[in-house]
């Protein structure tokens, strides 16, 4: 029998052992995204033969991701098909990427379909495009940044620390009542995963800067290593009031994230037409297309989802 339990904070160096030294590049792989979300979506990890297992709710029904680790993988995932049977679950997993399609393809081949979600794919970015913004393509973005810079001489951009976590919580309850975000579960379920993460800025070993006009702060971002080469980054707010504090607070983290991160995972856009406008604007190299995998047998089941 598979053992799952819960994240606590002290699961950081045992969890990022798995996820840091492995090729996945999910941004749902993140040690802060499992733990500020694992209130919505009842995560639970397991370990077994060499693999780190991770199980969810989605949409009120157990699925799974990918196993993360070095060993046989046919082998662990028949052994989570056997645990789900036990529970009298269907087998299913999110966020497989097209390599781990490729993978269950060829250790397991013609027993899984595979359903593709647009809404859920990643949008990665060279560190280096989003830290200069060369070239014509990006003549947008300098232009708002130069525009901010003429309006705000006086700007300046700060590291997150401890002593800062209040401001960029008043922030944040600024843009939500602007956005009315209490008003819809999906920014009401975002404000508790920011708060969260924000309330355990260091334990959670984020990183983050902010951005201040006239010593007030109008913007802020944070994230955290996904891989030895890609950073997530999962929060940014700004105060729309100031023309370009997105695309400035943007620009200045990139520039902080040490250079080790060749990429940057700036998530989903979940389908929302604004935030999939924005963040093909800045030109990803690569748009994480995700997958939902369920046994053959399971696929009744899973088209009704």
């Amino acid at each position: 029998m598979i053992q799952f339990r819960e994240f606590t904070l002290e699961d950081k160096d045992l969890i990022s052992n798995y996820t840091f030294n492995s090729h996945r590049r999910n941004c749902d792989l993140s040690f802060s995204n499992l733990c500020s979300w694992q209130f919505l979506y009842q995560t639970q990890f397991a370990l077994l033969d060499g693999f780190l297992i991770l199980k969810f709710k989605a949409e009120g029904k157990t699925v799974y991701m990918m196993p993360i680790g070095k060993g046989d993988l046919k082998a662990v995932i028949e052994k989570m098909i056997a645990y789900a049977a036990t529970q009298g679950e269907s087998f299913c997993m999110l966020g497989v990427s097209s390599y781990m399609k490729a993978d269950l393809e060829r250790i397991m081949p013609d027993q899984f379909c595979f359903i593709p979600d647009r809404d859920y794919a990643d949008y990665i970015y060279l560190r280096s495009d989003l830290s200069t913004l060369k070239g014509k393509k990006y003549q947008a973005k300098r232009n708002h940044i130069n525009k901010f810079r003429n309006s705000y001489p006086n700007y300046r951009y700060e590291a997150i620390t401890p002593a800062h976590i209040p401001e960029c919580i008043a922030l944040e309850e600024e843009w939500c009542k602007a956005n009315h975000c209490d008003q819809h579960e999906g920014t009401g379920n975002e404000r508790r995963a920011l708060t969260y993460a924000l309330n355990h800025f260091e334990e959670l070993g984020l990183m983050g800067g902010m951005l201040f006009v006239d010593d007030k702060i109008v913007a802020f971002t944070f994230g955290m290593p996904i891989n030895q080469t890609h950073f997530g980054v999962h929060a940014e707010k700004a105060n729309t009031a100031i023309d370009g504090a997105y695309a400035m607070i943007n620009y200045e983290f990139a520039n902080q994230i040490p250079e080790q991160y060749t990429h940057i995972n700036r998530e989903e856009d979940l389908g929302l037409e604004g935030l999939r406008k924005s963040k093909l604007s800045y030109h990803p190299i690569l748009l994480l297309e995700k997958h939902m995998a369920c046994l053959k047998d399971n696929q009744t089941e899973m088209i009704k989802w």
